[in-house]
């Protein structure tokens, strides 16, 4: 077997493995769907191109993370997305989390709360490793997570009381 052939089967699982994470990621930053299905495919391009030597599936876990907030941040900062107008389109996740009512509500958060929110809750990351992913501290993740709690409490009047 090529080394490309091994190489290909290894992108093949962690494309299979992490699929549904980097695509909730890339949509809650990116907030519809054509932005994140670019999102999604220019970080499994760069994970194909990528000659990192990883060490463990968290290694994986942590670059996948990182290299898609830092491509939502370029796509952000882009000329293109600048001068652009969004046309509203009906958000929704296409996992367990879509009957929550919540997930709009993130959705609405400024880009740094959504960011940490979604690390925490939806993808169970601890504190210090969100911290480590958005090459930040972990008093700084903390009280982002602080902030858009009190955000989300807010703007959910009370609904919800344990976020």
């Amino acid at each position: 077997m090529s080394q490309s052939q091994v190489h290909s089967g290894w992108v093949d699982e962690v494309v299979n493995k992490y699929a549904d994470m980097v695509y909730r990621i890339a949509f809650t930053q990116m907030k519809n769907k054509a932005d994140a299905d670019d999102i999604f495919q220019e970080v499994f391009l760069k994970l194909c191109k990528s000659e990192v030597a990883f060490e463990t599936d968290e290694h994986v876990k942590a670059w996948l993370i990182s290299v898609t907030i830092n491509t939502c941040r370029k796509s952000f900062a882009s000329p293109w997305n600048k001068k652009r107008v969004e046309m509203p389109e009906d958000l929704e996740y296409k996992d367990q989390h879509q009957d929550f009512e919540v997930v709009p509500t993130v959705q609405s958060l400024p880009q740094k709360y959504r960011t940490v929110i979604h690390l925490f809750y939806f993808e169970d990351m601890p504190v210090a490793d969100i911290a480590k992913a958005l090459k930040s501290t972990v008093s700084t993740v903390t009280s982002q997570l602080s902030r858009a709690r009190n955000l989300l409490r807010s703007k959910l009047k009370g609904g919800v009381d344990n976020v």
